[in-house]
């Protein structure tokens, strides 16, 4: 049986109203896991949702009803007024994750998904190379349409979610900054190019202002910018390559200022960021407004020529929060990302997940009313590196660092371990 067939095998689902289980098929453990059942049946049934909003953080409380606010851009610069981000979600790690999308795309009426999303298991070494089994069903995907777009997350070191302590981080990095590791990270370039998706988006790194991962910043933010230069230097120097790199926070301080982890112009294309809802922040103003919020990496990526995106957002801590919804929605609408991939699966998603109603109606009606062009995945010519520097923050900082200012979703590796048979893993073949 081939590594990608095995992933579906193994792949476990929760109780069949979407409520219970803890494997969530993205990685994060302590969630709630997608149904069993096929995508389809997850279907919320019977939601109402609130009515319109007044701007981004000021969304219109306690109505019912359908929703009747339509979508609409203002124009971005670098962005003509009729750009649409390209859309997608993450569904699953595994080559499941593939087959979800067309369930979507039909819940959505129709609406054609252009983002296929994943993450590489951060345990081995060997994994984080890509094994070519794992990433064939999505480079296929990809292959089908000119128009789509592959997005992979990439560890940038093995063991990415065991706590290690930032005294064995700092060595590690150290390492990377050294040239220690670029071998594997070309092994994953040239399996990229040759499975057919040398433009893939390589988000590098995630989140590494905060505490979840061993590629996190905070122990050493020089030997992590170093490391991250070679990294990205090694899997340009493959021919053929095509390949963007996303550079996405969390939102907010954490555990570290990520303008702070900011590698450079000439290494980073896209200016991301993960912003779930929940602290720092008590509403989605706040999360705009915040020190490193999500008004002050629109304003980092436009003072660095730099376009943005949102590989991961969904609800969290606030439960079902469709003022969250509208302003995000309305947020992504008016800043024109790259792309944007929500999480979804409990307690963050609006499909597989039940448990969001009023959410879940936003959104449909959301991207099921809006237009969608031919073209709409404007395939960015890489920024040439400019002689702009990072803009000092003028707020002070919401939490020391050091300390994470809120709590994130757990990290990818356990759940995406769970998919694979444990002789898979331990074997590293």
């Amino acid at each position: 049986m081939t590594a990608a067939a095995m992933l579906v095998t193994a792949s476990t689902g929760s109780s069949a109203d979407g409520t219970g289980g803890t494997d969530d098929g993205r990685g994060r453990s302590a969630a709630p896991a997608h149904p069993a059942a096929s995508p389809s049946s997850s279907t919320p049934e019977g939601s109402t949702a609130g009515g319109g909003a007044a701007g981004d953080g000021a969304p219109r409380e306690g109505a019912t009803g359908p929703v009747t606010d339509t979508p609409a851009g203002t124009g971005t610069p670098g962005r003509p007024a009729e750009y649409r981000p390209a859309e997608g979600a993450f569904l699953s790690a595994s080559a499941e994750g593939v087959g979800r999308m067309a369930d979507l795309q039909r819940w959505l009426g129709g609406r054609r998904l252009q983002v296929g999303h994943t993450y590489l298991p951060g345990d081995l070494w060997v994994n984080i190379e890509g094994r070519p089994d794992f990433l064939r069903p999505w480079t296929t995907w990809r292959r089908t349409d000119s128009e789509r777009m592959f997005v992979l997350n990439v560890p940038m070191l093995e063991r990415n979610e065991k706590d290690l302590p930032d005294g064995e981080v700092r060595s590690l990095l150290r390492t990377g900054a050294r040239g220690t590791f670029d071998r594997h990270f070309r092994t994953l370039a040239r399996r990229l190019v040759r499975l057919g998706a040398p433009d893939t988006v390589i988000v590098l790194g995630w989140e590494m202002n905060g505490t979840t991962y061993t590629h996190r910043c905070g122990p050493d933010p020089r030997a992590w910018k170093s490391y991250w230069r070679h990294i990205v230097t090694t899997m340009r120097a493959v021919p053929g390559q095509k390949f963007r790199f996303d550079f996405a926070p969390n939102r907010g301080e954490d555990a570290i200022g990520w303008t702070k982890c900011y590698p450079g112009d000439d290494v980073v294309d896209i200016v991301g960021m993960d912003s779930y809802d929940q602290p720092p922040g008590e509403d989605f103003a706040d999360m705009v407004d915040q020190p490193y919020g999500l008004r002050q990496q629109t304003d980092f990526a436009a003072a660095h020529r730099k376009p943005v995106s949102y590989p991961e957002w969904g609800l969290f801590r606030n439960g079902d929060n469709p003022a969250y919804m509208r302003g995000m929605l309305r947020w992504i609408d008016r800043h024109k990302p790259v792309y944007q991939t929500i999480t979804d699966y409990c307690p963050h998603g609006v499909w597989q997940c039940r448990k969001n109603p009023e959410s879940s109606a936003v959104f449909r009606h959301w991207l099921s009313a809006r237009p969608q062009t031919a073209g709409q995945l404007t395939r960015a010519v890489r920024p040439s590196p400019g002689p702009s520097s990072p803009r000092p923050s003028s707020s002070r900082p919401f939490s020391a660092p050091g300390t994470s200012s809120s709590p994130r979703p757990p990290g990818v590796l356990g759940c995406l371990l769970r998919e694979l048979p444990e002789q898979f893993a331990k074997r590293g073949t």
